[in-house]
């Protein structure tokens, strides 16, 4: 047994100054919470990505982010999918795919005519910040309040990721301040708890501070526009207040609770501050879609025990991993990952939507998820015996599959196309990348798939019957995609394969989506055997009929047709035997070869935090450890992780990745726990008396 309290409390997380690249997070998957140094959201425009983003330099907003808080800007024009549509012909005749979009519109630029349905369908809807909530501090009693944390000494910041609760002391004018910050294990609700004499003084307060949404690409709100939102504030009794919130079409609700004190005079509008005379200060803000909130009063007491509770029940859950001892001196760094990767993981991706690349820390692609990343995201979860925690978004695709079926007829295919850049209304967003991807076109089989190992009895032939229709429209797609030629199914053009720089005009049969496509098939077959039926013949026959992956020199290919294979961004060709486990499409000694040829000729400066974790379960599954451990600790730019966890791509762009912790996790389950027939125990940890290794828990892959 492995002690997993000492094993997650080794990785505590410790800050002792301010950095704008740096935020803490609390949160429970649908909800969270992104601290600066003060356990609060004191100093906004230190945090500021934009303002970074134009001097070059890494900074993280800090925000209040939830899986429901989803607005939309006014449409004037009307604009619907159609006006961004342009037309490809192809062996079923002219089809129209809604490509007509600048990406440059989206960091605020001008948009030209014809891209502008184009950009405001892509940027809308757009997730939201709900509100800030921060501390005032002034240098003396009605002074100006500090605007800089330079002002504070002595600052230390400690996350114990096995409770969620983060703890912030610093000193001020010469005064100690302690900031004790929760948020709810299951309800939008995040508490503090404030002990300073400055309180007394008044030189420490409260503010709740509300933004309108933002459509930029590096902002989470938009502070300039105070006349297009409102705020409502409705006193119901005297440590309590309910804020009615409107942007737009858009309806929330904020709950302040608070233990002393009473409502004060704010800087400014769409404020609400909070003063006491005493020296603790509890403040609990719930939050709530929709223009009313029935909840009862929130104590610190009760969310801190939900924290807590919440949190004991995910360490002591499902699986976990233990490399003390270990000899090799990566050991430590690997663990500090793989722990703190479970927790951003848990707090961002764990909720009923698909998460976005930054989760609910900040914005990126206005807040929606792409849904290629999502098996980078939350895959692991099943792997690592937690299958509650991906299962929650599954229903999503349900809730669009409608939705998926009309973009398929649309483009005179069988069965649902599933889109990569969407909303929570699953309504496609205009790219002209996104609209021809196909490879998210099989995830959410595999993540089915992942889950059915999980479980057993009743709740697998739940599971079974639940999706049974999604499975049905998924592979008649994925059928009905191929092109037969002289008894050879293709993957024809217009297509955008994973690694996205190809002409989607010419391109044809990437080598990873022809993997991907017999592997999802073969997992819809064996749903419907699950079912009580037939293998499908026409299914099999184009399985049986899958064109061969291109190679040149003993290589994969990226695609089929030139130029064959760039040298950047992603090796998407490594998914074919790694991600997808081994089919009759590749060869592993070709595979081997690859792999050798990709890591001592990739450009490695362009590649993505998901592609370490893809060559180490490639190395896994061809048989080189030492290649799997090198993959993971690679020294590369966009493989570094921040004592936060986070692992920042492209500056302020992408200053949290969450598919790379989410890739990380789900390549050491591999490396752990092997796969069906796998014969070695921990295949993907070298044998050379360099690693200890103790795990429990992991499901084995497929």
């Amino acid at each position: 047994m492995i002690d997993r309290e000492s094993l997650v409390r080794r990785h505590t997380i410790e800050i002792t100054r301010a950095d704008p690249s740096t935020a803490l997070t609390v949160g429970n998957g649908d909800f969270a919470f992104t601290a600066d140094i003060t356990g609060m959201q004191s100093f906004v425009s230190f945090h500021d990505q934009s303002a970074a983003a134009a001097e070059k330099r890494l900074a993280l907003n800090t925000a209040t982010m939830s899986t429901w808080g989803w607005h939309s800007m006014p449409n004037p024009d009307n604009f619907v999918l159609a006006d961004a549509m342009s037309t490809y012909e192809t062996a079923r005749g002219p089809v129209e795919y809604p490509d007509k979009f600048d990406m440059t519109s989206t960091f605020g630029g001008d948009v030209p005519e014809k891209f502008r349905a184009g950009s405001w369908l892509h940027m809308n809807p757009q997730r939201f910040d709900l509100g800030r909530i921060g501390l005032v501090l002034r240098p003396a009693p009605g002074g100006p309040p500090e605007g800089d944390p330079s002002a504070l000494t002595n600052a230390h910041q400690r996350l114990d990721l096995w409770t969620g609760v983060l703890t912030s002391t610093f000193e001020y004018a010469g005064h100690d301040v302690r900031v004790r910050t929760v948020a709810d294990g299951h309800h939008a609700r995040v508490a503090f708890r404030i002990e300073s004499d400055l309180l007394a003084t008044g030189q420490l307060s409260v503010v709740a501070r509300f933004p309108y949404a933002s459509d930029n690409f590096y902002r989470t709100s938009d502070w300039t526009r105070p006349q297009r939102h409102t705020t409502t504030p409705h006193l119901l009794d005297d440590r309590s207040c309910l804020l009615a919130r409107a942007l737009d079409d858009t309806e929330y609700s904020v709950r302040l609770d608070w233990s002393e004190g009473h409502v004060i005079n704010s800087d400014g509008p769409h404020e609400c501050a909070l003063a006491t005379s005493a020296s603790t200060l509890d403040v609990v803000a719930g939050f709530t879609p929709g223009g009313d909130d029935a909840s009862a009063r929130g104590s610190f007491e009760a969310v801190h025990r939900s924290s807590v509770d919440r949190w004991r029940d995910f360490w002591t859950s499902g699986a976990a991993i233990d490399f003390a001892g270990s000899a090799d001196p990566r050991a430590a760094e690997l663990e500090r990952r793989v722990v703190l990767s479970q927790y951003l993981t848990a707090v961002n991706c764990a909720g009923t939507l698909p998460p976005q690349e930054t989760g609910l820390i900040t914005n990126s692609w206005q807040g929606k998820f792409h849904l290629e990343m999502h098996w980078w995201h939350a895959a692991h979860f099943a792997a690592w015996g937690r299958p509650g925690l991906l299962r929650r978004s599954m229903g999503w695709y349900l809730s669009i599959l409608d939705s998926a079926r009309e973009t398929a007829l649309r483009q005179h295919y069988a069965g649902a196309r599933w889109p990569k850049h969407v909303g929570p209304d699953g309504r496609e967003s205009p790219s002209d990348i996104g609209s021809l991807l196909i490879w998210q076109q099989p995830h959410p089989l595999y993540l089915l798939e992942l889950l059915y190992r999980c479980l057993a009895g009743a709740e697998r032939e739940k599971l079974v019957r639940e999706f049974a229709e999604l499975v049905e429209e998924t592979a008649l797609f994925m059928v009905s995609f191929t092109e037969e030629a002289d008894g050879v199914h293709h993957l024809p053009a217009p297509l955008v394969p994973a690694q996205e720089f190809y002409d989607p005009r010419t391109t044809k049969d990437p080598t990873f989506e022809l993997a991907y496509w017999w592997w999802g098939l073969e997992i819809a077959q064996s749903w419907r055997e699950r079912l009580g039926l037939d293998r499908d013949p026409q299914w099999r026959r184009v399985q049986d009929g899958l064109a061969t992956p291109h190679q040149k020199d003993g290589v994969y290919s990226a695609v089929a047709s030139e130029p064959y294979l760039r040298r950047d961004d992603h090796p998407s060709m490594l998914c074919a035997l790694g991600v997808v486990p081994a089919t009759p499409l590749i060869d592993p000694i070709t595979m081997e070869t690859t792999l050798l040829d990709v890591r001592a000729n990739w450009e490695w400066n362009s590649a993505w935090g998901w592609d370490f974790p893809v060559m180490a379960m490639t190395a896994t599954r061809i048989g080189r450890p030492d290649l799997a451990v090198d993959a993971l600790l690679m020294e590369a730019g966009k493989n570094r992780y921040l004592p936060t966890g986070h692992s920042p791509q492209i500056g302020s762009m992408l200053p949290v990745y969450l598919p790379a912790n989410g890739g990380l996790l789900a390549a050491v389950s591999l490396m752990a726990a092997g796969w069906d027939g796998s014969d070695t125990e921990c295949p993907g940890f070298p044998k050379d008396g360099g690693w200890t290794v103790h795990h429990e828990g992991f499901t084995v892959w497929p």
